[in-house]
């Protein structure tokens, strides 16, 4: 099935991991699951989560002006602890945070996705696990790896039977766009009974797109914090952090700079991909101020250069231009991405097109150019005036080189 269009041209979404753990300001479920915090206090959280100031208004504001198109709300994590009044299982906020986020997001006219996970750390009828890329050697005696042949039949009914029942409410109440699945290591494809729950979710949204833990019901990839060397083939989503933590951590204080996001977003967007970015709110609802400055600036570039973005494809392969590039839909706008104030003539090799016009994105300002070289079958290489100085972005500068015809590229050898 193929993805949704609206997808991959989004470029940005907004991850937001909003739960009971940033009260205390502790990782999310993995701090009691790897014995960081007991389980009674990082439950007692519940208690104390008060949403006190949660304006999701404000929120979607921020995503649309970042660049977003769509934002992703954690709406159960592993530790079992939904964001809605759900009817099923006996934890969660006592109220519903996802209606109002919905429709929040759609006012500003984005997409709505919400994360799920297959595991609930919590729930009596889910056995534990061994824990995910833990050599059972390694394990201690609280963890069994669960075989089909092992399980429980009739607890695995009654957990299943939990999850579709809230998996109904998600779907019926706020038809997400995107459910953005996690959790699936502990158990097979079977086990989960994915192809059910896909048609489950399909029979209320049947547009909805979902990410590759849905195993062989995925649309997309969706690699995680670590950018892709070579980018997948297909659609696919970066999943990032803004600092080191998805939840609101107290002591996390590296946050990544305007100039670094603005290099994953274009390297990812280069490469055929979604930057999904994630925030994560206080327990009272607010964004820090760090992380809002962030995707302001980062929105701040976007709108600049919105051409480079928006309505384009994957650019360039490697090898042909230092750095990441974009091609317009019809294939006849190439738009290179500088990172660094360029001291020489700038090169992209194997074009095999001719080129109309070189202009900076934004000023406007045409840049003289040249061709050099060639032999036969084999393309000589076009030099670009570096822009002067007054012409650079202050992060990234963006050339517009507009070819004659839809891009064609050489990737042979040379002629021997």
């Amino acid at each position: 099935m193929a993805v949704q269009p609206w997808f991959t041209d989004a470029k940005l979404g907004i991850f937001v991991h909003w739960g009971v753990y940033a009260v205390d300001g502790v990782q999310e479920s993995w701090s009691f699951y790897d014995d960081l915090v007991p389980y009674d206090r990082y439950m007692s959280q519940l208690d104390r989560f008060t949403a006190a100031r949660y304006d999701p208004r404000d929120w979607a504001r921020l995503f649309a002006r970042a660049g977003a198109k769509y934002a992703v709300l954690t709406s159960r994590h592993h530790d079992g602890v939904a964001l809605w009044d759900t009817a099923h299982g006996d934890l969660n906020v006592g109220r519903d945070l996802i209606g109002c986020y919905a429709d929040a997001l759609r006012e500003q006219g984005l997409k709505v996705g919400l994360y799920y996970s297959h595991s609930d750390w919590s729930h009596p009828d889910y056995a534990s696990t061994r824990k995910p890329g833990r050599p059972p050697e390694l394990e201690d005696n609280r963890y069994s790896e669960v075989a089909a042949e092992d399980e429980d039949l009739a607890a695995w009914e009654r957990y299943l039977a939990y999850r579709d029942g809230q998996i109904r409410e998600l779907t019926s109440r706020y038809r997400p766009d995107l459910m953005w699945f996690d959790g699936e290591w502990d158990r097979s494809e079977e086990q989960w009974r994915i192809r059910e729950l896909a048609a489950l979710i399909r029979s209320e949204v049947p547009d909805v797109v979902f990410n590759a833990r849905m195993l062989g019901e995925g649309d997309y990839a969706t690699p995680e914090q670590g950018a892709p060397v070579v980018p997948p083939d297909g659609p696919w989503e970066l999943c990032l952090t803004i600092n080191d933590s998805w939840g609101h951590q107290h002591h996390d204080h590296h946050h990544k700079s305007v100039d670094q996001l603005i290099r994953y977003f274009t390297e990812t967007i280069g490469g055929g991909g979604n930057l999904l970015l994630s925030v994560g709110p206080r327990e009272d609802g607010t964004i820090t101020p760090e992380q809002r400055e962030r995707l302001e600036g980062l929105g701040d570039w976007i709108a600049r250069h919105e051409q480079a973005v928006y309505g384009t494809e994957r650019g360039l392969p490697p090898g042909h231009h230092y750095g990441p590039s974009t091609l317009s839909q019809d294939r006849r706008t190439l738009y290179l991405i500088l990172f660094d104030a360029p001291r020489a003539a700038l090169n992209v090799r194997g074009l095999l097109n001719g080129v109309r016009r070189v202009s900076v994105l934004g000023s406007g300002r045409e840049l003289a150019h040249e061709v050099t070289g060639g032999l036969h079958e084999t393309p000589g290489v076009l030099w670009i005036q570096p822009p002067a100085a007054a012409d650079l972005d202050p992060h990234a500068t963006v050339l517009a080189v507009e070819l004659e015809g839809e891009l064609e590229l050489y990737r042979g050898a040379g002629r021997f």
